[in-house]
């Protein structure tokens, strides 16, 4: 693959349809092109910035034909050659809804196999302000930087437009010596920074306030999501848009179902969002099984539980064995795995199990779409699929899909 960078002056290029990467048009030699900062309908040049003997990837420098659904980005660093971490500024709310209906439905589609008529949910707001976690890398100035497009390149930042307002305390905040920089405002108390740092010892991690000063390594947040408190440990996971936990805690206990008595596995389980919940809804009667690879999330998993004797808290990594050992037939199962999706045999482990309903929580549409075609083959039926806008002014959106058992 080469990545020179050149602008095409041959021939505009009209944009065809939306896709993961940017419009599709085509160059004048007829290959395929991803263009970014672009929008369906709107004719453009571009610059190349990475070709294969397939296809091409490129930005729109040039808007010879806007579209009406094009605004102006309302950050001064989403632009070609700017901030990669916002590739929808371009455009309107609307089209931003449209655009995501369409490239998961092009995904269930071709990967899953599976027609679906997409409604992209919106979330109150214009998306600003929304990110309560940010993890930014470090120039050789010390200043907090994002990365351009498919690059490693660093651009220094003073604000960032999606992102808690009290981050900009921290760009302006000297972190030499540091890899990178985590800042979260999660719940209730004041934000901080977890700083990754490479030393002679190996790395480390230290909390400091977004001033850069240290602060005691026992610092958690604490969030209130539907009367539940959770405490998230600085190297727990937690959902980045402030909306998302309650959000999706609705739409899982929604799809679950679950009654008194239920018997629940909650896989990739976090610090307990879901299980927790789901731990109080099955009562004595039932039982929760939240298995976690992190013994961060697993720490606080069990402290989120306290109490429910009903909840069990397992540290492993979610594998065949694990399902075996954690799912019964006719069981409820949740999963809310990484960004790649279920690892190789788990999708049939679960088959093998035959728990009667999954409801299954995706950040990433193309890995969902490959698990949910492994599912529907091995006697599961897709009944719904609710997707979410908890990644503003970007292609990505959240997932909740829940599949019955059929046979």
């Amino acid at each position: 693959m080469s990545t020179a960078s050149s602008v095409d002056e041959s021939s505009p290029v009209r944009i065809e349809r939306p896709a993961t990467g940017g419009g599709v048009g085509r160059l004048a030699d007829g290959r395929v092109v991803f263009v970014g900062h672009s929008l369906p309908g709107e004719l453009v040049r571009v610059r190349v910035n990475e070709t294969t003997t397939s296809f091409a990837r490129a930005d729109a420098v040039e808007i010879l034909e806007a579209s009406p659904e094009r605004v102006p980005p309302p950050c001064e660093y989403a632009h070609p050659g700017g901030c990669g971490g916002c590739d929808l500024q371009h455009a309107s709310l609307g089209a931003q809804l449209d655009w995501k209906a369409a490239v998961v439905s092009e995904h269930l589609k071709r990967i899953g196999g599976i027609e679906y008529d997409v409604r992209v949910e919106r979330v109150p707001g214009d998306g600003s302000r929304t990110r309560t976690r940010l993890r930014c890398a470090v120039n050789d100035e010390g200043r907090l930087c994002l990365r351009r497009s498919r690059s490693h390149d660093l651009i220094a930042i003073e604000d960032c437009w999606i992102s808690d307002d009290s981050f900009s305390a921290a760009m302006a905040t000297s972190w030499d010596g540091a890899e990178e920089v985590e800042l979260r405002a999660i719940g209730d108390g004041d934000p901080f920074a977890v700083v990754k740092r490479d030393t002679h010892r190996g790395t480390i991690f230290e909390l400091c306030s977004l001033r850069g000063e240290p602060l005691e390594p026992s610092t958690q947040s604490r969030v209130s999501v539907r009367d539940h408190f959770f405490s998230v440990s600085p190297r727990s996971f937690w959902q980045s848009h402030r909306d998302a936990p309650a959000l999706l805690l609705s739409a899982v206990t929604q799809f679950a179902d679950v009654q008194a008595g239920d018997h629940v596995c909650d896989l990739f389980s976090g610090v307990g969002l879901f299980a927790v919940p789901l731990a109080q809804a099955v009562g004595a009667a039932g039982r929760v099984t939240a298995v976690e690879s992190s013994p961060y999330a697993v720490r606080d998993a069990r402290q989120n539980g306290d109490g429910l004797r009903q909840l069990k808290v397992r540290e492993w990594s979610v594998s065949p064995r694990a399902i075996n050992d954690s799912v019964s037939p006719g069981d409820v199962v949740v999963l809310d795995p990484p960004r790649g999706g279920m690892a190789k045999g788990v999708a049939q482990a679960l088959i093998r199990r035959a728990p009667r309903r999954l409801v299954y929580v995706s950040c990433d549409a193309a890995t969902l779409a490959r698990d949910l075609k492994l599912l529907t083959l091995g006697g599961f039926l897709l009944s719904n699929v609710r997707v979410f806008d908890l990644f503003p002014m970007t292609e990505h959106v959240e997932l909740v899909a829940v599949l019955d058992r059929t046979i």
